[in-house]
């Protein structure tokens, strides 16, 4: 039994009896919005980029955490930001999958987005930099130092592509 969008005829015109409602791709596309999840979000270009990122900082937090510091201070800045990325980005990443943004329409998903990478990525770039400064060429500090500059280069992406995606939707849908 069907529960999608329905055409109800209140009369009948001259020209004959009234043929059968035509189907129509809304009743396909309210099926897809009763779903918890959103299934095609894992396989996109941009849940990819972000399970990328989750890894990358996981890596570098991880070989950071397990090597002999040097400096108490940089490298307690440079798990402090890799592990507050981590979590804000898996915010988003779940947020996107359960399609909360729908549901909470009062905060401006896409600009929240962008101002979390561009704030994440500049004290990551600093805390890479001062990790890889004050390595003195310890393996684990060397491969965190780098996993945040893989890290660093992946957010710097992520914002250019979703700025780009919203600037470009942007303008050509002004002139339609």
């Amino acid at each position: 039994m069907s529960h999608g969008a329905r055409v109800i005829r209140t009369g009948v015109s001259s020209a004959g009896p009234a043929a059968p409602p035509p189907v129509t791709v809304a009743s396909s596309s309210a099926g897809s919005d009763a779903e918890l999840m959103d299934g095609g979000y894992f396989r996109s270009c941009a849940g990819m980029l972000k399970v990328a990122q989750m890894i990358s900082l996981l890596i570098g937090f991880i070989s950071v955490n397990n090597s002999p510091w040097t400096d108490y201070s940089a490298y307690s800045f440079f798990q402090i930001v890799t592990m507050c990325d981590l979590v804000m980005i898996l915010f988003f990443y779940i947020m996107h999958i359960f399609r909360v943004y729908r549901k909470l329409t009062c905060v401006s998903w896409p600009l929240a987005e962008f101002l979390h990478y561009l704030i994440g990525t500049i004290l990551l770039l600093i805390g890479s930099i001062v990790a890889a400064s004050k390595s003195y060429n310890i393996t684990g500090l060397v491969a965190g130092a780098t996993f945040g500059f893989l890290a660093t280069i992946l957010c710097v992406i992520s914002m250019w592509s979703s700025y780009k995606v919203s600037c470009i939707t942007q303008s050509t849908s002004k002139y339609r």
